[in-house]
């Protein structure tokens, strides 16, 4: 009995065991099976680390390369700004330097910058200055450089800006012509004394350059007059009147048609006919153009280089251009030659610009009141 007892006690201690065993042998899969999970999240813990270690270091490195680029790039667009302000800056001290009619101004704000001071003429000009601006509506002005073009630019200028035709007797001739016409035809050899105002020129090759001279006009004007749009015309003037070179060529050449229609208006006198306009009576009159050389000698020759168009000679200009040319002349105020026209016959059908000027030598272009 003991021995079966023994064998019983013995076989349950063996089950026992072995239930131990498989239970020991459970808790120890599953702890290997945590330790696993354990491993493989500190494993993949490790690796997302390291990966964003690297990832960081390499916007790090990315960051610090945009924010070089764009320091880089923000120093060079400083640079960029800064030359190109300077360069605008030259150009445009250049373009006033060269252009020889500038932007419009106010005229009230140039007539207090000009004419500073309690003296007589300056509260003088200042008063006529205002009665341009109240009376008669002249908002604006437009300076014009002052040499002894300045009519002569002040005019054409005008012609041009505003787009006025081709006159009508010049669309009947052709003014290219009018040299060799002169000599040939009327026999005015001494034409070869003509001088180009400051390029005091001379010589046999004065029809060549002359022929340059109208050949710029009759060039210029037709384009001018066909160019529709005002503000394309604005500055195809602009860049005309910022060449000196071809704008000394448009004064010779209407110098010179000038000196033309004082030659035809003598060979009608001479052959017992009536001019068509009293002004060429006043200019003959003159002892210094009693005749067309001693016009061209005294006057034509000297105009642009030392002398200016005076009242007479504007008289002459308005009629062979075909306009009207209304002046303002400021130290007549008050007077009944504060404002004239010229020339006085002139035709209805005539364009008209308007001038200004302060002592009848320099004279600036009024812009009006709209």
């Amino acid at each position: 009995m003991q021995r079966q007892h023994y064998r019983k006690a013995s076989d349950n201690g063996d089950q026992f065991t072995e239930q131990e065993k498989g239970s020991r042998i459970n808790d120890s899969k599953r702890s290997i099976g945590r330790h696993e999970v354990r491993s493989w999240k500190t494993a993949a813990k490790q690796s997302f680390c390291l990966m964003w270690q690297k990832v960081k270091e390499q916007l790090t490195l990315s960051m610090s390369f945009l924010l070089t680029v764009f320091w880089y790039c923000r120093r060079l667009y400083s640079f960029l700004a800064q030359l190109l302000k300077r360069w605008s800056n030259y150009l445009q001290r250049k373009l006033l330097r060269n252009i020889s009619v500038l932007t419009e101004v106010d005229l009230l704000d140039y007539s207090a910058r000009e004419w500073k001071g309690e003296t007589k003429q300056a509260k003088h000009m200042r008063e006529a200055y205002d009665a341009l601006a109240w009376t008669y509506h002249v908002k604006y002005l437009r300076q014009v450089k002052r040499d002894n073009y300045c009519v002569l630019r002040a005019v054409l200028f005008q012609i041009f800006r505003q787009g006025i035709p081709f006159p009508s007797w010049m669309k009947e001739r052709d003014i290219l012509k009018l040299p060799e016409k002169l000599l040939y035809s009327q026999g005015c050899n001494w034409i070869q004394q003509y001088s180009f105002g400051p390029e005091r020129y001379t010589g046999p090759n004065v029809f060549g350059k002359l022929r340059k001279c109208m050949e710029t006009l009759k060039t210029n004007w037709i384009e001018l007059s066909a160019t529709k749009d005002p503000e394309e015309r604005g500055n195809i003037c602009n860049m005309l009147f910022s060449d000196e070179t071809k704008e000394h060529k448009l004064y010779e050449a209407i110098k010179f048609i000038m000196l033309y229609e004082v030659v035809e208006a003598c060979e009608k006198i001479k052959n017992r006919e009536e001019p068509k306009h009293n002004l060429f009576s006043l200019l003959l009159a003159r002892d210094s153009s009693s005749d067309p050389l001693s016009f061209m000698m005294n006057h034509l020759n000297s105009i642009g280089d030392s002398m200016y168009l005076d009242q007479v000679e504007l008289l002459l200009l308005g009629y062979v251009l075909e306009i009207k040319v209304r002046v303002y002349r400021l130290h007549r105020f008050d007077t009944e030659e504060f404002q004239v026209s010229y020339p006085d016959g002139y035709r209805r059908e005539w364009n008209e610009i308007s001038l200004l000027t302060e002592d009848d030598r320099y004279y600036h272009i009024p812009i009006f009141r709209k």
